[in-house]
Parts: structure tokens; sequence; C-alpha cells
């Protein structure tokens, strides 16, 4: 699942524009629209999510396919012995290629990329048809879940189990790209660091090599200067007196790999960006480069106005100036891996990353407090809801979330669920096998999920399996609301059992109160900026008092788009310490003052 990228070998055509656009109103295989142009006259940005870009309500809450369309021009100077594919970075939530009438591939899951080769179906200098087919339903076999409805005229209603609108459509860009025929196929590497040496242990995949074909591998610092080189597939390169990535201070090397001919001519190359830095839990502790660590930050959504959850570089870089500003080190891609821009824009600038699997919405127990009718009488880990089939999806996310994610410095944790239900018999034999997968992909980072409120630390069926305890907790807002003295002891006391219980780190990844951006209240009244102050300074005096809380990453960065058949909701999630258009709240400047006095006691430098 290596990224593409324009190398001396290889070629990059981005597809990025506006394509032909059309929904599916029948069966796709009935219409088969790929066969010709696409009827109608509408057309779609990509990347961006369809949803909110036109004004007919047909669109914007179509269930079932659409279909994205364009013409595209193989490059006349590529060869006839490259191999040649296309690359869609994400089609939520499942996605088919289709070259002129002939389909080529099908990919299920909203936020990983696939790959499509066209080798044989495409010529050099020549144009084709592209037709990409994007299907949004959700069921109780996808990750994340969903229940889709056929009301009396037929129309198709999604239900869904998570608290953010459900965008659809080919969100991050495509890409046409060139492979020579013996290639490099994928890298892994895993650093280490023994005193002032760091160690770069690589792995590189190939296609199949013929006789006296070789890789060699070259690191090469931000200088650009040679510092360590070794031959053969898998090795380790030492680098004497190493720059470590840090959080807030970020340093890469680039590990390049190569294929060569019996004679010395390279073949191949492809370099991949990595920070040397180790990741370690010790006790209460969560320690990078041996040093603790304390998360300051966000759970956050890719999510803006009209985009969606398009990928947009100008609000990439905004928000992470914002990040900086509020001193904040890192965040969690809450609920799903985010653009691959993003992670490389965290690793270059020393931003930590809680990595999360698109697991949301795995509990009847909290769906049935938000939909009429959904899992009151229902067991969330049964054959009727989240089965067999739904582990065998989440473990395909999993997969795909570190073949993709495994190289980035600034990932330190992978989360492979958010609020799962385990406190329901089940989740343990539900979990324990995704959680054994995760280890065996990566051993070198550690493993968490995300705990929900209604499983504590009394009746939780599989914390002991994870190496950090990640809490998100609403006392005074959705319990206790108002009530910030009662919800400061039920807290604390909270936290304190899960220290007693499992004496692990504990990451408090999602707390905060819907507030409206202007509203003020002299008697602190829920809904005003200035009950999510005292809300606020209520759960970090808690956080202050119970030493194995190593990190606070508030719910949520910006106001966020959710379903509008959820009524306790009014034009989305106000939980923003930004609205959604990024204007600071009072909040704001609370946090950084608190943030930037975390900072200084780790020994950041430069904090606002």
């Amino acid at each position: 699942m290596l990224r593409p990228q324009s190398t001396a070998t290889r070629d990059l055509v981005s597809l990025d524009g506006v394509w032909k656009f059309a929904l599916v109103r029948d069966s796709l295989e009935t219409e088969a629209p790929w066969t010709a142009a696409l009827p109608g006259s509408l057309e779609a940005p990509v990347p961006a999510s369809y949803n909110d870009i036109f004004l007919d309500p047909a669109i914007h809450n179509h269930v079932g396919w659409v279909c994205y369309q364009r013409r595209v021009v193989v490059p006349r100077g590529w060869t006839r012995d490259e191999r040649y594919f296309l690359r869609i970075e994400a089609a939520t939530h499942k996605g088919r290629v289709y070259i002129n009438d002939t389909f080529v591939t099908e990919h299920v899951g909203g936020y990983t990329p696939f790959d499509a080769e066209v080798t044989q179906l495409v010529r050099p200098g020549e144009a084709f048809r592209l037709t990409i087919a994007v299907n949004n339903e959700l069921t109780n076999t996808t990750i994340p879940p969903g229940i889709i409805r056929v009301e009396a005229g037929g129309q198709k209603r999604q239900q869904y189990f998570h608290d953010f609108y459900n965008y659809a459509g080919l969100a991050r860009s495509v890409w046409l790209y060139s492979l020579p025929t013996k290639h490099v196929a994928d890298v892994t590497v895993v650093t280490d660091v023994q005193g002032a040496t760091g160690i770069l242990r690589y792995d590189v995949q190939t296609s199949e090599l013929g006789a006296g074909e070789t890789v060699h591998v070259t690191v090469r610092d931000e200088a650009d200067a040679v510092v360590g080189e070794a031959a053969g597939a898998r090795g380790a390169v030492h680098i004497d007196k190493a720059t470590l990535w840090k959080p807030g201070a970020a340093y890469l090397y680039q590990l390049c790999a190569e294929v060569r001919s019996a004679a010395g001519a390279m073949l191949d190359t492809y370099s991949v960006a990595t920070g040397i830095r180790t990741v370690e839990v010790r006790g209460t502790q969560f320690l990078i480069n041996g040093q603790p660590f304390f998360f300051t930050g966000f759970g956050k959504h890719e999510d803006t106005a009209i985009r969606g959850k398009g990928h947009d570089p100008a609000y990439m870089v905004h928000d992470f100036q914002l990040m900086d500003w509020i001193n904040a080190n890192s965040f969690r891609t809450s609920h799903y891996p985010y653009a691959e821009e993003v992670m490389d824009f965290a690793d270059r600038h020393g931003i930590v990353v809680i990595d999360e699997t698109p697991a949301v919405g795995l509990n009847l127990a909290v769906n049935s407090g938000f939909f009429e009718g959904v899992g009151k009488d229902s067991c969330t880990w049964s054959p009727e809801f989240i089965n067999d089939d739904t582990r065998a999806a989440h473990a395909a996310s999993i997969r795909e979330l570190v073949a993709r994610d495994k190289n980035h410095a600034c990932v330190v944790l992978w989360s492979i669920a958010n609020e799962p239900s385990t406190n329901e018999p089940g989740a343990r034999e539900y979990f324990a096998p995704l959680v054994a997968l995760a280890r065996e992909l990566d051993p070198s980072r550690p493993v968490a999920y995300i705990n929900v409120m209604f499983a504590n630390y009394d009746d939780d069926l599989v914390a002991d399996l994870f190496d950090v305890v990640c809490l998100n907790r609403y006392y005074g807002w959705y319990v206790h609301t108002g009530d910030l003295a009662t919800a400061e002891a039920k807290f604390e006391a909270e936290l304190r059992g899960w220290d007693r219980k499992y004496g692990k780190p504990i990451i408090m990844t999602e707390y905060g109160a819907d507030t409206l951006a202007g509203l003020r209240s002299f008697y602190n009244a829920p809904w005003s900026e200035d009950f999510q102050v005292s809300y606020y300074n209520m759960c970090h005096r808690v956080h202050d008092r119970v030493p194995a809380v190593v990190g606070e990453q508030v719910w949520n960065f910006a106001d966020f788009q959710t379903a509008a058949s959820h009524v306790f909701r009014v034009d989305g999630n106000k939980k923003g310490i930004f609205t959604r258009d990024r204007k600071p709240k009072t909040i704001a400047a609370v946090l950084r003052a608190r943030w930037s006095q975390k900072l200084l006691d780790q020994g950041y430098a430069g904090t606002k």
C-alpha cells in the first residue's frame, strides 16, 4: 500500500478536478452507467464530499450508488514495459472502478486507499473513460455499521450509529501512476535508539527479481547528506549521533530503497520519510524517547462547510496553525483514518497522533438512546447485529490502517475502536482476536480502544487486553448536567477506580460540553461559553489530582456537522473549541494558557 510518488523511475499524474457526476437511481448493474457518458449536466469536484455541493435534497439525502466520470489521457512518454495503476485515496464507503466498459476492481472501506492496475486496458498517448462508482450504504456488517430502512414509497433511509454526518463520495485525491516492472512494492521501517545511535530496521518487499538483481538502501539526513547505507531487502542502518524525532521538534530522515540490476543500474527507487523515536508504556507512564509524555490536544473531524470530508490543504494548514497557537501537541483521528497529507504534515511538524480505525457505533446501548426502537432488547455482539462478518470487516480496516500508516513517526498509538459496548457478553470474544492482529501487524506501538461511559472499570470486559486506558467521559454534560460539584466528585471517583484496578496510563480522549458561540450567562447556564469554561476547569482539577492521567484531548477541535435526524443537534455538534469556520470560543484562551504550562513542564520550547 505504498503511496504513489514521482521519482526517477515513477511518474504520477493528478486526476483531481471537476468530474461528471450522476446518481444511480435504480441498481448499478441495471443502469450500467460506466458504458457511456453519464447522463445530465451535473459536475462534482474531486476531492470533496458531494452531499453539500448541490442544492437538490435528493442528492443530499441519497442512499446508494453515485458515479463520477472523466476522460483521462495516458502520457505518451510512458512505455509499454511499465505497469500503470489508478490510486483512489478514499471512496466512502465502497468504490468500483471501470475503464471504458470494463470493470477493474472493487474496494470496501471508506477511509483507506486502494489501487487498480490498468496496464492491459490503456495505452500511452491514448484517452480512456474512467468511471468510479461510490456507494454510501452502511449495514450491520460494515465498519462503521448502520441500518438501511425502505419506506412505503420505496425510498431508502440510512440510519447510522455515529454522531457525525455520513458524508460520501471521492473525498480525497485520485491518481494515475506508473511503476517499473521490477519495483519496490512495500517498505516497513521500525526505529530504535541505543545511546546516541539511531537504528532503522527496514524490510523492503519487491516484485519478483531476477538473477543478480538486488535491493540497496540509503539514508539521508535533512541536509541531504548520506548518513547510512545497507545492502539487502532486510537489515538495519545505524546512525551515530542521530537526531531524534520529538514531539514539537520533528526531524525526518529519508530512507531510499532501490532495486538494482546485476550490473548495478537503478531499476526503481522509492523514499520513505522516517523519524527516529521510541514509544513505550511503563506503569502509568506513556514514554516517547524514554521521556514521560502528556497529550494535549483534540479529538478532531475531517469536516468543513460545503466540502464535507473533502481534503483541503488550506484548512489543513490553518488547523495546524490553530493547534500550534493553543499549545496542542496531539490529536486523535476520530473516528477514521485521515488523509495521508495530514499524517505527513504531522510528521514534519512534530504533532503526535492517536491513529483510529473507522470502528465507531458498535454499541446498541448508545444507539438506543439516540434512535427510537434500536437496541432496546438486543445484544450488540450477536448474529443479528455485530457478528463474525462485521469482525472480518473490522480486521480488514485494522490491516489497511497499519499498512498505510506504519512508517509515520507521528503515530504513537493505534486505536482500534471508538466507544464499543465492552460491558456486554461477547465483547471479549469479539475483541481478543483483533487486539492480537494489531500486535502482530505492528509490535512496535501500543494498542488501545476508546471506552464509553456505560462500561466502567467494574464491568468492562476487555480493558486488560490493551496497553492504555482511553476514556470518553461527559460528567457535567450528559450526566449530572450543569451540576459541576456532583460531576467533579463522580468523575474523580471513576478515574481513581480505573487507576486502582489497571495501573495503566489514562488518556482522556473525549470530554466536553456543547456551546453556542456568543451565548453568555451570569448563571453558568449549559450551552453558554461561560459554562464551557467552568466545565473544563472542573475536569482539569480532576485530571491534576490523578497522576495516572497522562493526556487530555478535548471534544472537539471545531463544531462539526451531524445527521439532521438528531433532534438534539441544531446544525451539528457544538462542542468545538472553535466554531466550524474556525473562530475561537472563550475556552480557547483558557486551554491555551493551561497547555502552555503543560508543555513547559515537558521541556517544550516556544510555547504560546
